[in-house]
């Protein structure tokens, strides 16, 4: 008795399997972080707790990314030389570290506005789709 091939199906639920359940809002958001990060600071510079502010705000809440979830993605940005940090004392006692676009980050912003564009016009351009009736009443050889 050889075993049987268990099917490219089998493969794909093996995979699921392995994977948390997904939290519907984590994913795509997550992608965009980096994005809305990198556009705030296009427009001047803020320290960290001002950047997940903004965001909630300009969201009305939809888009809500705490500060501990917030700082990885800012050192991420540093550590590929898209953004820099710097400390200003903003008190007495209280010393606030800002963040700043720099040039690499700039190009870097256009490259991912451009890729979110292309993206979302492609998604419309599904959602959009509606079978034909010479399509509803066509021969379809595929299934």
């Amino acid at each position: 008795d050889q075993p049987r091939s268990r099917g490219l199906g089998d493969v794909y639920k093996r995979q699921l399997d392995k994977e948390k359940p997904m939290n519907n809002k984590s994913n795509f958001r997550r992608g965009s972080v980096e994005l809305l990060i990198l556009h705030l600071l296009s427009q001047q510079d803020y320290y960290g707790y001002e950047i997940s502010t903004l965001i909630r705000e300009q969201t009305d809440g939809y888009l809500n990314i705490p500060v501990g979830s917030l700082y990885p993605a800012l050192y991420k940005l540093i550590d590929a030389g898209y953004i820099s940090d710097y400390k200003k004392q903003v008190g007495r006692r209280q010393v606030n570290v800002y963040y700043h676009l720099e040039d690499s980050g700039r190009t870097h912003l256009q490259q991912l506005l451009e890729d979110y564009y292309a993206t979302a016009n492609a998604i419309q351009q599904v959602l959009k789709y509606t079978v034909t009736q010479e399509e509803e009443g066509g021969d379809n050889d595929q299934g």
